[in-house]
């Protein structure tokens, strides 16, 4: 039997609502903020809602046409990201997202699928990009989305797509060092906080490359380091200070971002959350995210006892 026209809009509805964990993925890979992704989401949807009923039924694959909005709509933010950053106090971050999120339904991190291309590593790389490099990269080589239709989204030749997606992944490889074995990152992880706690100077030597970084992000809402933090000397001692100032604190293993990494809770809410880069072993960079605004996820789950 035939569908009836009320079937058949129904079933395009339901499709189109289908897009939103995917529309969400993209904008967060691209902007590396569940905020400002969940605006775009909300952006992309009001437009397609917005034309005309016809109009709506002329477009063969609405996901693509959500798509291609959406991925206009990040690269715009993106071009204007730099004079937004110039106004932020401090290192601007990436938005943590939890292994498991117990906040509100519809949270957009319940969206957000953990893997290599959401890692805080990863996204910092993303960071270094220009706009139109980071959209055709993400697109392409994330999303498997064609070079043609990449083009409809950046405004370019698919052949100048496919040169910037050539020139990411050329950024991709020359800024990420081998992670090694999950296992073994967080085994590294996991005696980094031992020796944290314990203020273990010798530890947390060995435990650092003598190069690390760390990279905290407060938005000038809570206190932080306004300058990144170079050297493991540095490092240690301003850390073993750290823990001496606050002894209520304590940290716990969670997955952050798809890796391993800890959290740091004082009078049981979490006030940082850490993501780490290793490398042989040893810990390259540390970031830590204190900005209160962009730990809503995480704060949610502090009442289930994360």
């Amino acid at each position: 039997m035939e569908d009836t026209v009320d079937e058949r809009r129904a079933g395009a509805l339901r499709a189109v609502a289908d897009e939103r964990r995917q529309l969400t993925n993209l904008a967060y890979r691209l902007l590396g903020s569940l905020a400002d992704a969940e605006d775009v989401v909300q952006e992309a949807y009001a437009r397609w809602y917005a034309m005309p009923p016809e109009q709506r039924a002329a477009v063969d694959s609405p996901g693509g046409w959500l798509t291609t909005v959406a991925g206009r709509i990040c690269l715009d933010l993106l071009g204007s990201a730099r004079v937004r950053r110039e106004r932020y106090v401090g290192a601007w971050l990436p938005e943590p997202v939890p292994e498991q999120h117990g906040g509100a339904a519809g949270d957009p991190a319940d969206r957000i699928t953990l893997d290599e291309s959401v890692s805080m590593a990863f996204l910092m790389v993303l960071e270094s990009m220009t706009p139109a490099e980071r959209v055709a990269f993400v697109l392409h080589d994330v999303f498997q989305y064609p070079f043609a239709e990449v083009a409809e989204v950046v405004g370019r030749s698919a052949a100048a797509c496919r040169q910037l997606a050539t020139s990411a992944r050329r950024r991709i490889r020359d800024a990420r060092p081998p992670d090694g074995p999950v296992g073994a990152q967080a085994g590294v992880v996991r005696e980094f906080a031992r020796a944290w706690a314990a203020k273990d100077v010798r530890s947390l030597m060995a435990l650092l490359d003598p190069d690390a970084v760390v990279v905290a992000d407060g938005g000038g809402l809570v206190g932080a380091l306004l300058e990144p933090l170079s050297g493991s000397e540095r490092i240690v001692r301003t850390w073993v200070e750290l823990a001496a100032a606050a002894p209520a604190m304590t940290f716990l293993e969670r997955t952050v971002n798809g890796r391993p990494g800890l959290i740091a809770r004082h009078d049981g809410t979490t006030v940082t959350v850490y993501s780490f880069r290793i490398a042989d072993g040893r810990i390259t960079h540390i970031w830590g995210v204190r900005n209160p605004e962009k730990l809503r996820p995480w704060t949610a789950l502090d009442g289930d006892g994360v």
